[in-house]
């Protein structure tokens, strides 16, 4: 009931979700209550303004972003573990496993695995069946990294976690199982925060190791290049809405799990 909740409820805090909520409001009341109604409709527009535009949405972003990138080089370490969200399923008509928007994790894994940045990958991810359904996260990330060479005996799957407190928790009975004391942790910069914070939690040792980066310091830059760079990035974009609203996603789960004390 939790992860039900966990995934719908919070619908009602993102910007479309409460500009539709103030927009069936001014339907409502549209005959009865135009003054209502009008607020509701101007709420709605400025809403979806101000979080469809670059300066915000970018702003946003960053802050969860550029709070654990590396100083130096990243450490070796005795284990990579990859938290899921990073693999579509191979269901018709796509013909193998896809990559999603956050796919970088398993290929940034990859990449540490062949600098000998440590001996074994540790892939964490369940799949929710009422979310696509298909293989566990863990079988399809072990999939695309056997398929860019990566030996299946350096891939250990943790196939159960739904959600990123459950990533923790499974992913530290495999480390005590196998002695494993300190990991690289392999997720997107923007919910590297929020993991990390729980996977300390459980007792890990876990140094960050983020990738998929959002907003780069060039990105940043280009806001305010010229006068017209600049008016132009306060017009509504989408993919500017989506951003905005996967920071505010992790603003929300820290809440949430600090409820839980799962942070």
């Amino acid at each position: 009931m939790f992860l039900y909740l966990s995934k719908l409820l919070p619908l009602f805090f993102y910007p479309l979700g409460l500009a539709c909520v103030s927009l069936v409001v001014a339907l409502v009341t549209l005959r009865k209550r135009p003054r209502t109604a009008a607020i509701a409709i101007v709420s709605a527009l400025i809403l979806l303004l101000f979080c469809s535009n670059s300066w915000i949405s970018h702003l946003l972003v960053r802050s969860l972003e550029w709070q654990n990138i590396p100083s130096a080089q990243i450490p070796n370490a005795e284990a990579i573990v990859v938290l899921g969200g990073a693999t579509k399923s191979n269901f018709w008509p796509r013909p193998t496993v896809d990559l999603s928007e956050q796919g970088d994790r398993v290929i940034y894994a990859a990449q540490l695995y062949r600098q000998q940045k440590a001996p074994i990958i540790i892939l964490s991810g369940g799949r929710i069946d009422w979310r696509g359904g298909g293989s566990p996260e863990s079988a399809d990330m072990a999939a695309v990294l056997t398929s860019i060479g990566i030996p299946p005996e350096a891939i250990v799957e943790e196939p159960n976690s739904l959600n990123t407190y459950e990533n923790a928790v499974n992913v530290r009975k495999i480390l005590q199982s196998q002695n494993i004391r300190q990991v690289l942790l392999v997720t997107s910069a923007m919910h590297m925060p929020r993991s990390l914070k729980i996977f300390q939690r459980q007792g890990i040792e876990a140094i960050p190791a983020p990738t998929d980066f959002l907003v780069s310091q060039g990105e940043l830059q280009e806001l305010g290049s010229t006068p017209k760079a600049a008016i132009l990035n306060l017009l509504p974009d989408t993919d500017n809405l989506h951003q905005f609203t996967s920071a505010l996603k992790e603003y929300i789960g820290f809440f949430v799990y600090s409820l839980r004390g799962w942070l």
